[in-house]
């Protein structure tokens, strides 16, 4: 199947291309070339996508979950058995290295398993009443629901939220990013080839504000599921705040590392610098801000760097790459301003700082004693940055990484059990890393406070969006 077959909306059972459609070039951000074309959905295009997720809520409502369950457990199967061909597409489309691509489609059809799982295990409960009466609670699906996702985990952050809402009854019309649009239609054929109803998802590509005022004007869509930047979110949240819609937000971070004295630092290096440019740091939960103690901050600071120097920049498809390009065009000049921002308020360059190669790359680069007026230390960098600051006690850690608004993730390295459970405890963030990076799992909860957001993806939690609750009384 050619490239340009594989972008295309599904609508009401249809999949349909550019014909009779403006269309929006997909771009190689390794080289430049144009890859194809997205066909961008039409007003037309999203009416008949609402009526049909109006259709599709009433059937699959009512559909066994058991039923659910299967269709979501043969998605699954489906993704991994198509697993290299959504992974090359997903590279050639995105940039990041195949490995991380076929990791990213593993991660999303665990997803799927484990929501079907979830979706045989909605329950309720009996309130004690004098004998011959009866209350009970239970959780009903919402309705249809609207999800908007970003292209750095294109097909990962789609099926994080079809999942669930899935699972819980829903139907969905699914926007994800017009820079991204082969993976994700790939990944919604395995759902409605695995048996997901034809009106019951919807895919469809276009200008996200016009697609994000249509459907979240019409009474049809119940809620919406977000991930992305924070004004993005504030301006969804004042469309849906007319309808009162449900809205859940996973937005921006600016992820602090609290670098203890006490830790393994050879142990904890060979971590947080491949962690720090995976995906080229195009990741909300990236390690940005690195609070290290005063007393190993230089040997940190050259461990860092010489690892950072050692990676190597490529092509994704090429299985020697470590790190690929960024996204897109626009990226490599603005990351590079913050890095002169940086660097002419002080912060020293230690290694990177530059671009590199004909495509849309921009060097692995670490910045030492960053100052914290520098712009990157408010701004979330989303490329290969490291900032490197020293500190002098546990109080001041604390204090810098709750400096800003954000809270989505927070990481911190010590042997010291005590102090890990203090500081985890003190941190203001949706979720905290102690001593490693997986807090996300297909079974945990993931969600921010502050300016990142609130409700949660992932877990028993990620249902919580798509169910309401409702109490029957019988005397």
């Amino acid at each position: 199947m050619t490239y340009e077959a594989e972008a295309k909306l599904f609508v009401d059972g249809a999949w349909q291309g550019v014909e009779g459609r403006e269309a929006r070039p997909v771009m190689n951000p390794a080289t430049g070339a144009v890859l194809g074309e997205v066909p961008l959905a039409t007003p037309a295009d999203l009416d008949r996508a609402l009526a049909a997720s109006a259709r599709g809520f009433v059937r699959w409502r009512d559909t066994d979950p058991g039923e659910r369950a299967r269709v979501l457990r043969a998605a699954a199967a489906l993704m991994r058995n198509r697993a290299d061909a959504i992974a090359t597409t997903l590279t050639r489309e995105q940039g990041k290295p195949i490995g991380e691509a076929r990791g990213e489609v593993e991660a999303s059809a665990q997803l799927l398993d484990f929501y079907a799982g979830e979706a045989t295990r909605i329950e309720g409960r009996v309130l004690m009443r004098p004998t011959g009466a009866r209350s009970i609670v239970i959780r009903q699906p919402v309705g249809p629901v609207a999800s908007f996702t970003p292209w750095n985990f294109p097909v990962y952050l789609m099926i994080k939220k079809l999942a669930p809402a899935l699972a819980a009854g829903c139907s969905v019309i699914a926007k994800p990013p017009e820079e991204t649009p082969g993976c994700t239609t790939a990944a919604m054929a395995c759902l409605i080839d695995a048996g997901v109803p034809a009106d019951v998802a919807q895919l469809v590509f276009g200008d996200p504000d016009m697609v994000s005022r249509h459907l979240l004007g019409s009474p049809v869509i119940r809620a919406i599921s977000f991930t992305g930047s924070v004004p993005v979110g504030r301006h969804l949240m004042k469309l849906a705040a007319d309808g009162l819609k449900r809205v859940t937000m996973e937005l921006g971070g600016h992820a602090p590392v609290l670098v203890f004295d006490d830790c393994d630092l050879e142990r904890t290096l060979d971590l947080v610098v491949p962690q720090k440019f995976r995906n080229a740091g195009q990741v909300c939960v990236s390690p940005t801000r690195f609070y290290v103690q005063a007393g190993i901050y230089d040997r940190f600071v050259a461990g860092f760097a010489d690892r950072t120097r050692a990676i190597r920049i490529g092509d994704g498809l090429d299985p020697a790459t470590a790190m690929g390009p960024l996204a897109h065009q626009r990226r490599p000049a603005a990351v590079g301003a913050l890095v002169e921002d940086a660097v002419l308020r002080g912060a020293v360059l230690a290694a990177g700082g530059q671009r590199s190669g004909d495509g849309y790359f921009y060097q692995p680069t670490v910045l030492a004693g960053v100052p914290a007026d520098a712009e990157v230390m408010r701004q979330e960098p989303f490329g290969p940055v490291a900032l490197i600051r020293p500190f002098a006690d546990e109080a001041e850690a604390i204090a810098e990484a709750n400096r800003l608004p954000y809270g989505l993730a927070s990481f911190l390295f010590t042997e010291n059990g005590r102090r890990a459970n203090r500081v985890a405890d003190a941190i203001e963030a949706g979720m905290v890393g102690v001593n490693g990076f997986a807090i996300s799992n297909a079974d945990s909860p993931f969600g921010g406070v502050k300016d990142s957001g609130f409700g949660s993806e992932g877990g028993r939690e990620g249902l919580d969006p798509f169910l309401f609750v409702k109490a029957i009384h019988q005397a």
